[in-house]
């Protein structure tokens, strides 16, 4: 921007100092031929008065020489009987006996005839070289360029100033809303610059302060619902005793509503982290793996036995794989076969289940919440589409080769580069 706007100064002060510079150099070289002439007018009247009192040659060298033209031997007087001083006028132009200035190797002749007694006629020769012609023109076209780059130089620093004003309150602006973005509720602006901007700078704090009340209220809510649900579960706990596999899912389920309390009550901010998908699937397989074999449930766990780092935490994913592995338990008969497959591409993982159940009717209405259908609230496919989203993936919902439903998690672990038909695009549109 400011080099936008130093650029539009330069050009608008130089077309306004042009409009004038140009006529005002034409008018002083003019001024300075019209000077000079004038010089060469006053010399030739100088030597009428010696031409009223005398005709003679020698007379008259002395009276031309008394004079500055003279002594230069720039004047001349052209006689019925020859010629006093050095010419440079055409012999025809002096023959014409008339006013006239006349354009010569290296200036201008300037011709005056001169009436005397008996009709006798003398023709005075001023010469005025090209130097008398341009005296001072150089000096003046080098005052009126400075007086230009000063005029171009300040309305560049004018313009500067001001758009770093802008810039600097801009940018401000967008320091701002990428702090706030990335979670830090507590940045707010001093608004400056235009006016504008000050209206943007206090919108700007208005919306961060009602961000922050709005996400303040809802952790608030879900710590008070997560603590709502330790009474039950304590309850749960002293009837089932001490011991027991049930007593080890209550134990993690009181470990979860905890984690979900200390992170409501935590400043939002986003969790930034990476894993390994592949032992995370391990992990939560073997978890899995119990369940599945209480119901006859053959499983298969492909493509996990190497790393696959992936940019999201290992509790997000752990929280997305057991969503979409319960919904294989929750929707699908027993003994239902289902296989999860760990695939890594260039610049993507993926995870896939399938299972051969009776699929889902609605694939693409099953990752929005509330309407996966089943009785189901379809917040598990929801958590998993925000996810893979975070990443710069996608979720997707289709038909398995097993006959059921087949859900692909898929996580990029790179920037997406843009199709040459895309960057066109895009560049289309930055221009």
């Amino acid at each position: 921007m400011r080099r936008g706007l130093a650029l539009v100064a330069v050009a608008v002060t130089a077309m306004v100092a042009l409009a004038f510079l140009i006529p005002l150099a034409a008018v002083v070289k003019e001024v300075a031929e019209t000077k000079a002439l004038a010089e060469a007018e006053r010399q030739a009247t100088a030597i009428v008065p010696a031409l009223v009192v005398t005709v003679d040659a020698k007379r008259l060298e002395r009276a031309l020489a008394s004079t500055p033209a003279g002594a230069a031997g720039r004047l001349a007087v052209h006689l019925p009987t020859g010629t006093v001083g050095r010419t440079r006028a055409p012999a025809d132009a002096v023959a014409s006996a008339r006013s006239r200035t006349i354009r010569v190797t290296g200036g201008y002749v300037l011709l005056r005839p001169v009436a005397l007694d008996r009709g006798r006629i003398v023709v005075i020769e001023v010469y005025a070289p090209e130097s008398d012609l341009t005296r001072g023109v150089a000096t003046s076209w080098a005052v009126l360029t400075g007086v230009a780059i000063t005029l171009v130089a300040g309305s560049v620093v004018v313009a500067d100033r001001l758009g770093a004003r802008v810039v600097r309150a801009t940018r401000r602006l967008g320091a701002a809303a990428v702090s706030l973005g990335s979670g830090d509720l507590s940045v707010r602006i001093q608004p400056d610059g235009p006016p504008e901007l000050v209206a943007a700078g206090q919108a700007f704090n208005t919306m961060a302060d009602q961000v922050a009340g709005l996400l303040a209220a809802e952790r608030e809510m879900a710590a008070d619902l997560s603590h709502r649900l330790r009474t039950p579960l304590t309850a749960l706990r002293l009837q089932l005793g001490d011991h027991g596999p049930a007593v080890e899912q209550v134990d993690r389920l009181e470990r979860e509503v905890d984690a979900i309390i200390e992170t409501a009550r935590r400043p939002a901010r986003p969790v930034a982290g990476r894993c390994d998908a592949a032992e995370v699937l391990r992990e939560r397989l073997v978890f899995w793996s119990a369940l599945a074999e209480d119901q006859g449930r053959p499983w298969e766990l492909v493509g996990a036995d190497v790393p696959a780092l992936v940019p999201v935490a290992a509790t997000e994913l752990s929280a997305v794989i057991d969503a979409t592995l319960g919904n294989v338990f929750r929707h699908t008969p027993q003994r239902t076969p289902f296989t999860v497959t760990l695939h890594q591409g260039s610049g993507i993982v993926g995870i896939l289940v399938a299972d051969a159940g009776p699929g889902i009717a609605d694939p693409k209405g099953a990752l929005k919440r509330g309407h996966s259908g089943a009785g189901s609230t379809g917040l598990g496919l929801d958590i998993a589409r925000r996810l893979a989203e975070s990443t710069g993936g996608s979720v997707r919902v289709e038909r398995s080769v097993l006959g059921g439903a087949a859900v692909q998690l898929w996580l990029r672990t790179a920037p997406q580069t843009p199709k040459p038909r895309t960057r066109r695009l895009l560049g289309r549109a930055l221009n």
